[in-house]
């Protein structure tokens, strides 16, 4: 790509430099594929040391919570008060909480981190759904929602140092432009590597979700606006034992759909 192109795809596709996310998803979803269309940059390769997180610098990422059975069994164990999970799980409305800003994300070939402070911590492989300006689902991409299980464990309120710190997130490394009706059976892997080794791998489906995309994202827009559209973790269905924590040094690979999502642990 050209110096001051966006290096990330769409589609599979290179984008023109001037390209900006802001700009597709303040289109309506009808007329979305029309007009990415005409930004794709056919002529040029795209490098992929040169990709960046599929998100400009100021858009959020909002994540989901205890959306499948396998999460709400895995932080009920976790946690000192365990019925609050399960509460979670069952109520109307569900569990929403920021995950990052894009300047904080990071893409695959990059490193996510462990906390320092954490002795437990595991990643999270997740559908994420990209949301324009009206609150209309017109694509997905991978993500990497990391997570410190033991700082989260000992009270609920520490919700955000568990989730939210410095190589937390990862996303990427392409948006795929489809609806919510396409992602409703999409399966999710995760495979997790030491020393040339395999030493986890698990595997899920959307259907398996208890909540709809739609929901989800109903109640994320039923109070925010979202002027150049949004993306949203729906939570994961794939837990590492109780035994496993990710060490420095890992590598940790996501499958959602046709996207995948690589990245070293430091």
């Amino acid at each position: 790509m050209t110096s001051g192109g966006p290096r990330w795809m769409l589609d599979g596709q290179p984008l023109v430099a001037g390209f900006t996310l802001g700009a597709l998803l303040r289109q309506p979803a009808a007329a979305l594929a029309d007009w990415a269309a005409q930004h794709y940059d056919t002529d040029r390769g795209i490098q992929a040391q040169g990709i960046l997180p599929p998100i400009e610098p100021l858009h959020e990422v909002w994540a989901s919570g205890v959306t499948y059975l396998r999460s709400r069994d895995a932080r009920k164990a976790e946690s000192s008060v365990a019925d609050v999970y399960e509460k979670v799980y069952e109520a109307q409305r569900p569990e929403l909480f920021m995950k990052a800003v894009g300047w904080r994300v990071v893409t695959s070939g990059q490193a996510v981190r462990v906390r320092n402070d954490s002795r437990w911590n595991v990643p999270e492989p997740e559908l994420t759904l990209v949301i324009n300006a009206r609150g209309e689902i017109v694509g997905y991409t991978a993500g990497n929602d990391m997570s410190s299980r033991d700082i989260e464990g000992e009270n609920p309120l520490y919700l955000p140092q568990a989730k939210i710190y410095t190589g937390a997130c990862a996303l990427g490394p392409e948006i795929i432009l489809t609806d919510a009706e396409a992602m409703r059976a999409l399966p999710v892997t995760l495979e997790i590597w030491r020393d040339g080794a395999a030493v986890f791998s698990g595997e899920t489906n959307i259907a398996r979700m208890k909540r709809s995309l739609e929901e989800l994202v109903g109640y994320l827009y039923r109070e925010l606006d979202f002027p150049d559209g949004a993306f949203l973790m729906t939570g994961t269905g794939i837990v590492p034992p109780e035994s496993f924590s990710l060490r420095p040094g890992d590598c940790v690979k996501i499958q959602v759909g046709e996207v995948t999502l690589e990245n070293s642990v430091a």
